[in-house]
């Protein structure tokens, strides 16, 4: 099965709409952090399994929200357990896209491996193969895989990108449509070199794919204006994303919005001022206008008030 066989109305939303990606997939040691920066502090869980629950608890309140939705969404990206877990009586997934007409994507990366030639490559992934199944069977459209790049070393970096699209043939394999993420830290003391070795590295990973394999690149913001703008115009890219990386969600737009046909897929800088506490109305209130400061960033580039698309910034596949 090739990408072009999988499901054209979520491949075409996802290659032609204007709009973003939301980064739903906290996981592990990083769910205590997203769980704080919400209102709930450690202490109001004695387990893991109930945190999950908790953490379950916040997600089905962002996607059941009426401000989220697929008229400004493109895709959601989910942690494992939350794709195991049902909102209104859904499985997560198919709710997305039955209700909210969200494209969904699994998180398949199981963390980060202690830092070598200036970098995080991923932990080995021995069960992916089942999980790859698993997503199939939950109607998953592609997957998410993070390493990270912590210095301009390009040992380093030949050695994430290798790993990242070795994974990304057999996630292609699977069925599903792989985003690539290979992340530059943004406070990399060279991070604009460290820019260049990962764009050329992507770009020969990119020009070695048969014309039927497709993948997303989520990247972060870079210190050079329109600087993915092969990436984002290469036929076997279905979208450039940027990630937020700790930026706030003011400085992540700014900069998004000097990248034309790249679009966001913030976690952090789009859940950002969401609390436990809050009404209905106050969170409704907070988290639509986090969702339309992103989009707009998304979509309306400096220097022109007209929406970008990326079919029209290059060839159709």
């Amino acid at each position: 099965m090739t990408t072009l066989a999988l499901n054209k109305e979520q491949l075409d939303k996802m290659k032609t709409q204007p709009g973003f990606v939301a980064a739903l997939d906290q996981s592990g040691g990083s769910t205590p952090k997203a769980l704080a920066a919400y209102g709930i502090k450690e202490g109001a869980w004695s387990n893991e399994d109930e945190m999950f629950a908790i953490v379950h608890q916040m997600r089905t309140r962002v996607i059941t929200s009426p401000s989220f939705n697929g008229k400004r969404i493109l895709g959601a990206i989910l942690f494992e357990n939350t794709m195991d877990r049902d909102i209104k009586g859904q499985p997560s997934a198919e709710y997305l896209w039955n209700v909210k007409r969200v494209v969904p994507f699994l998180k398949v990366d199981k963390g980060l491996a202690e830092e070598k030639n200036g970098v995080r490559l991923m932990k080995p992934m021995r069960e992916l193969s089942a999980l790859l199944d698993k997503a199939k069977a939950n109607r998953i459209f592609g997957t998410k895989m993070r390493s990270f790049i912590v210095q301009a070393n390009p040992v380093g970096i030949k050695g994430i990108v290798d790993q990242q699209f070795e994974l990304a043939e057999q996630i292609l394999g699977a069925g599903l449509v792989p985003i690539v993420e290979p992340e530059v830290d943004i406070h990399c003391p060279e991070k604009a070199k460290a820019e260049e070795l990962l764009n050329a590295a992507i770009f020969e990973k990119l020009s070695k794919l048969p014309s039927d394999q497709l993948v997303l690149l989520k990247l972060t913001l870079p210190e050079r204006d329109d600087f993915y703008f092969d990436c984002v115009r290469h036929p076997n890219v279905v979208r450039v994303l940027a990630l937020s990386g700790g930026y706030t969600r003011e400085e992540s737009n700014e900069r998004l919005c000097r990248n034309p046909g790249v679009v966001a897929s913030f976690s952090r800088a789009l859940l950002d001022g969401l609390r436990a506490e809050q009404s209905d109305a106050e969170f409704d209130a907070q988290l639509n206008a986090a969702i339309q400061s992103i989009f707009e960033a998304s979509t309306v580039k400096r220097g022109s008030r007209k929406k970008t698309r990326n079919v029209q910034l290059r060839a159709t596949v």
